[in-house]
């Protein structure tokens, strides 16, 4: 691991998608640390409606080569994580939620009563809207966001995997035809096997709005400035 005083603007600037890896195997106590920092990422109500899945072995790690159609990360990267979204969460018990909130201090009965009341008016809405999957896909690529910055604070690279078939994906982590779930990313992790130089951005006037989409004068540009 790399010196734990990276600040995150750090992690941020230097973080870059690797696409090949050394075979180096990553130690379990930083994989362990790794998913400790996912699991600390937000989720709406609270719910922690995402799991991990995490794939190191040759079949496991073959058989997502195969649902990525060849890409070499997979085949490469010691470890590749596989967030999966969980939108019907909502339904089951939380009571385990509810009592660490409690034990922190951080909720007490009475708000525990009315946010779990509110939740589920909240999520009912989004089940008839059709938006439940979106919710828990949404909460997913945080958890994803969170590890890509983390492994690069320890020193490891990470490439963000959006091209899978879905079907294959589960079929691979022992999820098949499970509809209830839903595959957010791949997130492969490793030892860089090459230097990745940072392609650039556009300027933030293209991209940077205030108030308005489309609208000139986002914090730092020459119209906000004035």
């Amino acid at each position: 691991m790399t010196s734990p005083t990276m600040s995150v603007a750090e992690a941020i600037r230097t973080r870059r998608t690797v696409r090949h890896y050394l075979p180096d195997p990553i130690p379990e106590a930083t994989l362990d640390a790794l998913l400790g920092l996912a699991v600390e990422a937000p989720t709406s109500w609270n719910l922690q409606d995402r799991s991990i899945v995490v794939v190191s072995g040759d079949e496991g790690r073959a058989g997502l080569a195969w649902a990525t159609g060849g890409q070499p990360q997979p085949q490469e990267a010691p470890v590749v994580l596989v967030f999966v979204a969980e939108p019907q969460s909502w339904r089951d018990d939380h009571s385990d939620v509810y009592e660490q909130a409690r034990r922190s201090g951080a909720w007490n009965d009475e708000f525990v009563a009315m946010f779990s009341a509110a939740s589920r008016v909240f999520q009912e809405d989004l089940d008839q809207r059709g938006l439940l999957r979106e919710y828990a896909v949404k909460d997913a690529m945080i958890a994803a966001s969170f590890v890509m910055l983390a492994a690069t604070e320890m020193g490891l690279a990470t490439s963000p995997m959006n091209g899978w078939d879905e079907a294959k994906v589960k079929k691979v982590i022992g999820i098949d035809g499970r509809d209830d779930l839903a595959i957010a990313l791949l997130v492969s992790v490793g030892r860089p096997a090459q230097d990745q130089r940072h392609p650039g951005r556009r300027a933030r006037e293209r991209t940077v709005f205030r108030e308005t989409y489309g609208a000139a004068g986002g914090p730092g540009s020459a119209a906000h400035r004035g």
